[in-house]
């Protein structure tokens, strides 16, 4: 069952036989952010949190908008990109265009389980149209109706949109991700 998201785009709720596909659109966001990355590593995090308690939505095109689309991307009109060739990684003639995952977390200042965002990704060609923005909606709609006090998420600090997004929407930076790159030599 889908509902309207956005005017044209219609979300409605995965399940675990998507598992194939959230791996595709995983490795699409990191390939965005790092080019020349092989990221097949990530299938072991897709095999390791997603559950039925980990849901995910899915963002369909509106059949008739799509149709359009496809057609300007085919036709060369309107300076569209048709990113679903056969090239792509998709198999289905009409993918979804976006996607949001959400996993559980525990604050560890608190105590308290909330929402924790793995993954938000739109495909490049439907991006500033208000998708994530709306998706974001949806889930702290979705958090606040479980009983959640927030939502927390991970973002590159290189992805400069992902951070504008969120800056946007209120978000705050609550603690630092630091790492330190070891050698292996001594």
């Amino acid at each position: 069952m889908s509902e309207q998201l956005l005017p044209g785009y219609f979300i409605r709720r995965g399940s675990t036989l998507d598992r194939a596909l959230l791996l595709k659109f995983m490795q699409r966001t990191y390939q965005d952010i790092f080019p020349n990355q092989d990221f097949s590593h990530l299938e072991q995090t897709v095999k390791q949190y997603f559950s039925t308690d980990t849901p995910l939505w899915w963002v369909d095109e509106d059949e008739e908008q799509g149709s359009i689309l496809r057609l300007r991307s085919v036709t060369g009109g309107a300076g569209e990109v048709n990113s679903f060739s056969s090239a792509s990684p998709f198999s289905s003639p009409h993918p979804p265009i976006a996607c949001v995952w959400v996993g559980n977390a525990i604050d560890q200042v608190q105590g308290n389980r909330h929402a924790h965002i793995f993954i938000l990704y739109v495909a490049p060609e439907h991006r500033r149209r208000g998708i994530g923005t709306a998706l974001m909606q949806y889930v702290e709609n979705w958090a606040i109706q479980r009983g959640d006090r927030q939502i927390g998420l991970q973002v590159f600090q290189s992805n400069k949109p992902a951070l504008n997004l969120y800056d946007r929407l209120g978000y705050q930076t609550q603690s630092l991700w630091m790492v330190k790159f070891l050698s292996a030599e001594k």
